[in-house]
């Protein structure tokens, strides 16, 4: 299925052209029609073993593909917070210095995104002794340190108790609406993420049904894959969006600095 009209007037950040990969000798993804632009959020949700994770790390070039094109913005700067990051008991580490490994940033930079993302108190706490959420807004702080214009998601709120979840939601919604940055992120959490996304790709290896949260709740390749519980749960957001043609960059630029 195609996906590449957006629902903002804006630039196109990424593009994926009839993208299919393979992993052991098996089709995990088939056929990606997928298009972001600046300031969209989408989310991308779907059952066990769809290849949501994987098709995140073929967007971002840290896992090959096998068919298709995947066409970036030239020089285009991406923050990515990963569905795990193992922290390691043996060799402890302090927030500041996780935040130094990923870029060259002075304390004050540290203590601006810490801030913006409601954990200031912990700069200089090991990492061993965070909370869930605490962490996760740690890695979000993290991916905002590089002012991207795409930020990616992963199962962000994994480790998180329902309060913290809603807030962290809340959270990626103000820096998406603060800094103008593209948000792809893949979700399970249909109940939380829909107000705020303009864009749901319903994913199973292949693009089963896109749109907007009220054209896929009406789907029926939806409902099969979620049942109609998730069905009427999607079908309470309601969102009008303005839409508008764009034109597909040609410029292709991977940033290899981003592997996490």
């Amino acid at each position: 299925m195609s996906d590449t009209s957006l629902t903002h007037c804006s630039e196109v950040l990424l593009t994926a052209r009839n993208l299919c990969a393979d992993r052991g000798g098996r089709r995990v993804l088939e056929g990606i029609d997928l298009s972001i632009g600046a300031g969209e959020v989408v989310t991308i949700i779907g059952p066990n073993g769809a290849g949501k994770s994987t098709l995140l790390k073929v967007l971002l070039g840290v896992e090959p593909y096998s068919e298709g094109q995947v066409i970036r913005k030239a020089n285009l700067c991406v923050g990515y917070v990963p569905q795990r990051m193992p922290v390691d008991a043996i060799l402890p580490m302090t927030v500041q210095r996780m935040l130094r490994l990923a870029k060259e940033v002075d304390e004050t930079a540290m203590l601006a995104v810490l801030e913006e993302t409601g954990v200031a108190h912990v700069l200089h706490a090991p990492l061993q002794g965070l909370s869930g959420g605490e962490f996760q807004r740690v890695l979000l702080a993290r991916a905002m340190l590089r002012n991207p214009q795409l930020l990616v998601l992963d199962e962000p709120v994994q480790g998180v108790d329902y309060s913290g979840e809603v807030a962290l939601y809340q959270l990626i919604g103000a820096l998406r609406k603060r800094h103008g940055c593209g948000v792809l992120l893949v979700s399970h959490d249909l109940h939380m993420v829909m107000r705020d996304t303009d864009r749901v790709v319903c994913l199973n290896r292949h693009i089963c049904c896109t749109g907007t949260p009220d054209h896929v709740s009406g789907h029926p390749e939806f409902a099969r894959l979620f049942g109609d519980q998730a069905l009427q749960t999607l079908a309470l957001y309601q969102h009008h969006h303005h839409s508008c043609t764009h034109h597909m960059p040609v410029d292709v630029a991977i940033d290899p600095q981003e592997q996490a």
